[in-house]
């Protein structure tokens, strides 16, 4: 049994997981989609998806499809970390993109994801899995093994006491090398990443961390294979890192924290 269709489910719950049915890679659905996704009567779908349109949270184009609604977006863009980490980043993801012509993102901790917040990307860079508002995998992206190492030892113990997905032949799934790789995140604050989540690219990342040392989000560039030397790219992202955490407060000295504080 769905756990939309759960006695004692409320209402509210039920509107979130219709309004979680929405993903970068699905953003717009049908009303038999969303009743599919969330196991809900496809009468109680109906009902719930059009009073959440005529709340403004979603749209229904011309061809019944629905998709998110602008009151929806504009609740979004409040979120005060996700929104000030955008535009404080901007003016260095911009320099990194000038300098380097290549993939430049940023990203947060999500549950045991890595959510992009955003993506600068040059039009002939190698292709990648995800976009903005998509989801990296913690153990074999760039980004995402530096969020892991700054997650605490429960999160890290979380996520490698689980089966962990190859997406390549170089994906690392061995749990004793992912710890040794993390220890060595966590204490130069940068990942190197090549071809793990995506044949023939690689990723050089950073850490983010606000005044009180909290590692808040990551920073990288991805790169074809090849194209450049990683270690000769380094450098750059860390310096922007470092730019970007004094923005947001950080200054030498203060101590590197868990995402969690700790």
């Amino acid at each position: 049994m769905s756990r939309t269709s759960e006695p004692g489910r409320t209402v509210s719950s039920r509107l979130m997981e219709l309004l979680f049915s929405f993903a970068p890679d699905s953003p717009d659905l049908s009303l038999a989609d969303l009743a599919r996704r969330t196991g809900l009567p496809h009468s109680t779908a109906r009902r719930l998806v059009l009073e959440l349109v005529d709340a403004g949270a979603l749209d229904q184009r011309p061809d019944g499809r629905f998709s998110v609604g602008l009151r929806l977006w504009q609740l979004g863009t409040l979120a005060p970390l996700t929104e000030s980490l955008r535009t404080m980043a901007k003016p260095f993801m911009e320099d990194l993109y000038t300098a380097l012509d290549q993939h430049v993102q940023l990203a947060v901790l999500e549950g045991q994801e890595a959510v992009i917040l955003e993506r600068l990307s040059a039009p002939h860079a190698v292709g990648l899995v995800s976009q903005v508002g998509g989801r990296l995998p913690l153990h074999c992206s760039g980004v995402g093994k530096v969020l892991l190492s700054h997650a605490g030892r429960q999160m890290i113990d979380d996520v490698l006491s689980r089966k962990l997905r190859r997406h390549t032949d170089n994906t690392v799934t061995d749990a004793q090398l992912l710890r040794r790789q993390l220890e060595e995140s966590r204490r130069t604050g940068f990942a190197l990443v090549r071809g793990e989540l995506t044949d023939g690219a690689d990723s050089i990342a950073t850490r983010i961390m606000n005044h009180e040392g909290r590692v808040v989000a990551a920073l990288s560039v991805v790169v074809r294979a090849g194209s450049v030397q990683p270690h000769g790219v380094l450098p750059s992202v860390i310096t922007s890192g470092l730019g970007l955490s004094r923005r947001l407060g950080w200054r030498p000295g203060v101590p590197i924290r868990d995402s969690s504080g700790s």
